[in-house]
């Protein structure tokens, strides 16, 4: 048994009557097996495994279709707790529909909440026809705190109360990038917040391993690397975690000697230490992604290219510091200009890891990617959210936006994810919007760089193959076969294989793929033996 293992942790489970799916283009049996999992891997898989004393348990399969655990790995996993109980702003259109929901939430508050923090998520102001106010927050929140956290996390608009509660710099609008994030972290630190955050992590968890997933990379703010420990031995450990660090708690990860796959605490290896993670530049929806050229309708813009958040010395600085002392990397950069700068750093330090979105990529930077070895942590629902506004921003570059099917035929090591809670943590949503690349009535955006279900599937696992003897014992079983038309349990049908109807259909981009992906029936997941959902 691994020393890093644990009966509690790593039971040993014998799994009956399974059908295995082939992924990464490693072929599966054509025939229902068992699956022995002990001290965290799969050590016997066939037709037939008779059960002996040292098994714990004994789970029938019942003929699913099983495929290797699903990771997400880019998500603010206190972020998206916290979501859950916070008012709904998205699909808000300006600023007056936002204080109109607003208005309707405070008065629906009972009169002891009526002194409370409101915290609101999910507007998106980049295309609204003028930018938000603090005066105009003050003159609907009477004696709340209210804090609207915008859709895609990069800026914030805040009452007069807020700011000052919160320590922020004064402002007439909203806070965005680095005057934000500082005071993004500190939410935590609102009366009341602790309390629920736990409650939270524990919805969240549960909702994850009940879509299949058995990992994540937490890209949250603050000291993860020791707030995690705890978290886990309070009983929140229904997922394999991978903490990030950012640079101003870096010094911090350096004196406590971690490298990036260390094990934290008492874990028994399902939380391990991640990258440092470095935002380089802004977002599309506050056109504050750093771009080789201007945004359209951009010249009142104080950034008319976006904006790198540091200079290229200083991140190069720190990605050798990371480097040295044995953590990757994850470079958030979304525009062209920032995901050349990550490269270039990259480049010239030798560092391992990936750039996390890559939205807008010039084509040789994608060659020069995969010569690298540097890989790509994308999160295929953004292009749902971003189709309008992109063609508002970047009208003449959209056919270099969620460039997934290039990097992927580049041999760019692509891995999917959510950036939850800017989209919604949902493997098979990402999935889905990697194959049909839209989210209403109109053809897929760009559909030449829509992926194969396989090829969607293959991004998911953590590049993890196809199960065998030796895999992970992070397994996920599915009511059907996500790599054709469904088939009912138990009807004759061989796992991995392709009938005539479902080929063309994931070839190429396709809504009843996609709808297939967003319907996906989970019926149990496994993390390291350890059943964390049943349906």
């Amino acid at each position: 048994m691994p020393a890093d293992s644990s009966p509690a942790l790593y039971p040993q489970v014998l799994l009956r009557n399974v059908r295995i799916v082939s992924v990464g283009g490693v072929p599966a049996s054509d025939v229902p097996v068992d699956v022995r999992m002990r001290g965290g891997r799969i050590v016997g898989l066939a037709p037939s495994l008779a059960a002996d004393a040292s098994d714990q348990d004994v789970h029938d399969g019942e003929g699913r279709w099983a495929i290797p655990g699903l990771w997400d790995h880019h998500v603010h996993l206190a972020q998206w707790a916290d979501t859950l109980a916070r008012v709904d702003m998205t699909g808000t259109r300006s600023a007056d529909e936002v204080l109109t929901r607003l208005r309707a939430h405070l008065d629906e508050l009972p009169g002891s909440d009526r002194d409370s923090v409101v915290i609101g998520f999910g507007h998106r102001s980049a295309t609204w026809p003028r930018q938000p106010t603090v005066a105009e927050l003050d003159a609907v929140s009477g004696q709340h705190l209210v804090v609207l956290v915008s859709g895609d996390g990069h800026n914030g608009w805040l009452n007069s109360a807020a700011l000052t509660m919160l320590g922020a710099p004064a402002t007439e609008g909203a806070l965005a990038e680095n005057d934000w994030f500082p005071v993004w972290g500190r939410l935590a630190d609102l009366p009341g917040s602790r309390e629920a955050r736990d409650t939270a992590y524990r919805l969240a968890v549960s909702r994850a391993a009940a879509m299949g997933i058995v990992g994540v990379g937490d890209m949250e703010f603050g000291a993860g690397f020791r707030d995690w420990p705890p978290r886990f031995a309070g009983g929140i450990r229904d997922l394999k975690v991978r903490v990030a660090t950012y640079p101003d708690g870096l010094d911090a990860v350096l004196a406590a000697g971690l490298r990036s796959g260390d094990i934290l605490g008492d874990s028994g290896g399902l939380v391990r230490m991640g990258p440092l993670k470095i935002i380089s530049d802004g977002s599309l929806n506050t056109r504050t992604a750093y771009c080789d050229e201007p945004y359209a309708g951009g010249s009142g813009l104080a950034y008319p290219c976006g904006l790198a958040n540091y200079p290229a010395s200083e991140l190069t600085e720190l990605a050798a510091r990371a480097t040295k002392a044995g953590l990757r990397l994850a470079i958030h950069a979304i525009g062209d200009a920032a995901v050349a700068q990550a490269l270039d750093v990259f480049e010239a330090t030798g560092a391992t890891g990936t750039i996390e979105h890559a939205q807008l990529m010039r084509r040789a930077d994608i060659t020069r990617m995969a010569q690298l070895g540097v890989g790509a942590s994308v999160q295929p629902a953004h292009l749902l959210d971003d189709r309008d506004v992109t063609a508002q921003c970047w009208p003449d570059r959209t056919d270099r936006c969620f460039p997934l099917r290039s990097m992927v035929d580049a041999g760019v090591a692509v891995l999917l994810g959510s950036d939850a809670p800017v989209s919604v943590l949902d493997p098979w949503l990402a999935m889905a919007a990697a194959v049909h690349r839209s989210a209403d009535e109109r053809e897929p955006w760009n559909d030449a760089e829509a992926l194969t279900v396989e090829q969607a599937l293959a991004a998911s696992t953590d590049r993890q193959p196809t199960l065998g003897v030796g895999s992970r014992a992070d397994v996920v079983l599915l009511d059907a076969d996500p790599l054709v038309p469904p088939h009912p349990v138990g009807s004759v049908h061989l796992a991995g294989s392709v009938n005539p109807a479902g080929s063309a259909a994931d070839s190429a981009p396709s809504a009843a793929a996609a709808q297939r992906l967003r319907a996906m029936p989970v019926g149990a997941t496994y993390v390291g033996g350890r059943r964390t959902h049943r349906a």
